[in-house]
């Protein structure tokens, strides 16, 4: 039998591995500040690939991390203190709340080198924590590819339906692609690769729905392709996302 070069082994691997759906996570210690007791949240920020727990990527220095209330964005980035998950590079925040409504944290992360799609990921990320029932839970951050909710996105019971819109410079994007995962907390073993992200499309209007299966946090991601500027000056391929993550609670 011909022996065949470590290259070839390589590249042979590449094309039979499946592949990963990469996901920027930013998550909340809690969706839904309580009445009484701490009124602060902490959040994780880290770069992986939820159901199958890891490999988790090094994040570079993000460009952009705040929050939306009331109509004001508020910079949190002197508030990220650098963490390790895994071995690599993630962050971590704390913030305090004041007057109550609706917070809308977001992330625009530092692109990252996918060496094996050969092109970079940039996922802009958010999330909403609600701190006495607000109504400005569908807020935009103006991110270049977002998800507008239109369920509300917190307070979600298991098996309720998640709708939104998908968004590309503030327009409706007709039939985005959107992945969805969820954080494998429990360490369930999924039966095959296509259970692992699942895969919808927006309607004409851009507007996509889900039925959330199992409690915990679950992250939709609108992907479009599109060009950055790369670390030599010009410009790169780059997979552009739009991140939301919401939580669901079992009935009990």
């Amino acid at each position: 039998m011909r022996k065949l070069l470590p290259a070839t082994i390589a590249a042979l691997f590449l094309v039979s591995a499946p592949a990963l759906a990469h996901f920027q996570e930013l998550i909340p210690s809690t969706d839904i500040v309580p009445d009484e007791g701490d009124k602060s949240v902490k959040l994780s920020l880290t770069f992986t690939h939820p159901v199958e727990g890891g490999p988790t990527m090094d994040m570079g220095q993000p460009v952009a991390f705040g929050v939306l209330a009331d109509g004001k964005k508020v910079d949190l980035l002197s508030s990220l203190v650098p963490k390790s998950v895994d071995g690599k590079k993630a962050f971590e925040a704390t913030y305090k709340f004041g007057k109550p409504g609706d917070y809308v944290f977001y992330l625009n992360p530092a692109p990252y080198w996918d060496a094996a799609e050969k092109h970079f990921l940039v996922h802009h990320t958010k999330v909403v924590v609600d701190f006495g029932a607000g109504d400005q839970w569908d807020a935009l951050v103006g991110s270049p590819v977002e998800i507008r909710p239109l369920t509300r996105p917190y307070g979600l019971w298991t098996g309720n339906l998640f709708r939104a819109i998908a968004l590309r410079d503030g327009k409706p994007l007709p039939f985005a692609r959107v992945e969805i995962e969820w954080i494998n907390d429990a360490k369930i073993k999924v039966p095959s690769d296509p259970f692992t992200t699942q895969v919808v499309k927006a309607d004409q209007n851009g507007v996509f729905a889900y039925a959330i299966p199992r409690a915990g946090w679950w992250g939709f991601n609108v992907l479009v392709d599109g060009k950055i500027k790369g670390p030599d000056g010009k410009q790169a391929d780059a997979e552009i996302g739009g991140t939301m993550w919401v939580k669901a609670v079992d009935l009990k």
